[in-house]
């Protein structure tokens, strides 16, 4: 994975879990006397350095994807996943995982947040917990208003061009009727994470767009394409192209998909769970002036 690839890996991983990481306040833990650490270090995690030169490296090519200059937070963000990315190599090394999956950091996270989402998952709710779920997340089974969105990604990793400009051009070619398959392939890039092409409840939506994002869209009329915004991909084209107000759908009817989207939901809150615990355990500390 390249530097930009594992840029956006680290800010994008939570949400591709379905976890919802906090930008600020995540990193816990002492912060040194000034000389505590050796030169070029930005923090320690358990005594394992994480050095500033990667920290730097992995701003950079994050800056690269964006239109605007990154501040503070952004770089407190990055720092924050990079001792939660620490933390769980360290627990997949404690727990054996090296020897089945050598030689590559990001299977190793992936390996121990799989065992903890999995353990998670495996747990059989009685059927009062699964109707009382149903009950409170009965606009998410369907009934309210149900959006289909069509999306356009456009990455500056890509091409030559520019994604603003690239985004504008092709604004301006669908409006004047040239078709969205045509424009997406000369144009636009494939997204990270696909948008289902499909009626979607704005609780589903937001997993992939975020809840800044639905609510535009709740307002917006239908069939028109938003201006370039920029996103965590990059810049991006919206357009609610389908609405419709349903009804929930009988519990019976939707009794396998309320089971699984329970499981989903407990693996997300495990996983939350599992790296706050990690990091109360753990001795992170950081320099004078790290980003928090």
């Amino acid at each position: 994975m390249d530097e930009r690839g594992r840029a956006r890996w680290l800010l994008l991983a939570g949400a591709a879990a379905g976890v919802a990481l906090a930008a600020i306040g995540l990193v816990r833990g002492g912060t040194l006397p000034a000389g505590a650490l050796a030169s070029g270090e930005v923090a320690r995690v358990n005594g394992v350095p994480i050095r500033a030169d990667e920290l730097e490296r992995l701003v950079g090519a994050l800056a690269a994807d964006k239109r605007t200059p990154l501040d503070d937070s952004d770089r407190a963000r990055v720092l924050a996943r990079l001792v939660e990315e620490e933390l769980l190599v360290q627990r997949a090394v404690e727990i054996g995982l090296v020897d089945s999956e050598p030689g590559v950091r990001k299977a190793l996270v992936q390996a121990v947040v799989d065992s903890v989402v999995a353990e998670a998952e495996s747990d059989e709710p009685d059927a009062a917990v699964l109707r009382r779920f149903y009950e409170e997340n009965r606009s998410y089974f369907g009934a309210g208003e149900r959006l289909r969105v069509e999306r356009l990604v456009f990455r500056a990793d890509s091409r030559a061009t520019a994604p603003g400009e690239r985004a504008a051009e092709a604004r301006r070619a669908l409006g004047a009727g040239e078709p969205l398959a045509a424009v997406a392939q000369r144009l636009a890039d494939e997204p990270l994470i696909a948008l289902p092409d499909a009626l979607l409840p704005p609780a589903k939506l937001r997993e992939y767009l975020g809840p800044d994002r639905v609510e535009e869209l709740l307002a917006a009329p239908e069939g028109v394409w938003s201006e370039p915004e920029e996103s965590a991909e990059g810049v991006e084209l919206v357009r609610v192209a389908e609405r419709r107000d349903a009804a929930a759908e009988p519990y019976q009817e939707v009794a396998p998909r309320v089971a699984a989207e329970w499981r989903r939901r407990q693996g997300d809150l495990a996983l939350r769970e599992y790296l706050d615990l990690l990091r109360a355990q753990a001795d992170i500390l950081l320099a004078p002036g790290a980003p928090r």
